[in-house]
């Protein structure tokens, strides 16, 4: 049996040549800006900073905001978390839908305020939102083509594509500075220990 050199115990050409520099060249540059990670897609991007502004909606209210696989509290605690939520009382929002069915939302609740700040136009973005997610069942209803619904409502497309445009750009600024927070307190901290 024949012992061959570990790679790594050789040492690296370029570390050798240039010693110390190199390596503080290296760690320099590896260090200068921190990967930020896979891009998220726009309905991911739109979805987080949803969540973003509902956590810290219910977080003001003293509510711990929900995550999968948490413990239920009791009935009164769910409540109060999904009134915080989704809104109490009577709904504001009211779109009946060709098909018969009606949908409501509430203008109040954590939610609502999370889409006031993304979208910009709550009311119209419950209408065109419903409107576009219900075209395939007004389709069946109607015993029509999914084409010839979705020329019908041409400008629910219309501003449905403006609304998601104005609240994708929010959401990716929202993200942004959330991100850079936390990096930029570590700095002053940083600059606070060494002063």
């Amino acid at each position: 049996m024949t012992h061959r050199p570990r790679p790594w115990g050789r040492p690296f050409p370029a570390l050798t040549a240039l010693g110390p520099l190199s390596l503080a060249g290296l760690l320099v540059t590896g260090c200068a800006a921190p990967d930020p990670g896979p891009a998220l897609s726009p309905d991911d991007t739109v979805k987080a900073a949803t969540q973003l502004l509902t956590d810290r909606c219910l977080t003001a209210q003293g509510i711990t905001p929900p995550r999968p696989g948490r413990r239920p509290g009791t009935q009164v605690q769910e409540e109060h978390l999904s009134d915080a939520l989704f809104g109490a009382g009577r709904t504001e929002l009211s779109l009946r839908l060709p098909t018969g069915y009606s949908v409501r939302a509430h203008t109040d609740g954590c939610l609502a305020s999370a889409q006031r700040a993304l979208y910009g136009d709550q009311r119209r973005w419950f209408e065109v939102s419903t409107v576009v997610n219900n075209l395939k069942p007004e389709a069946a209803y109607r015993k029509t083509s999914l084409t010839s619904v979705r020329a019908g409502h041409r400008a629910e497309f219309a501003d449905w594509r403006r609304l998601r445009e104005h609240a994708l750009n929010r959401a990716r600024d929202l993200l942004t500075h959330q991100k850079q927070q936390p990096q930029q307190q570590s700095i002053q901290q940083q600059e606070e220990e060494t002063q």
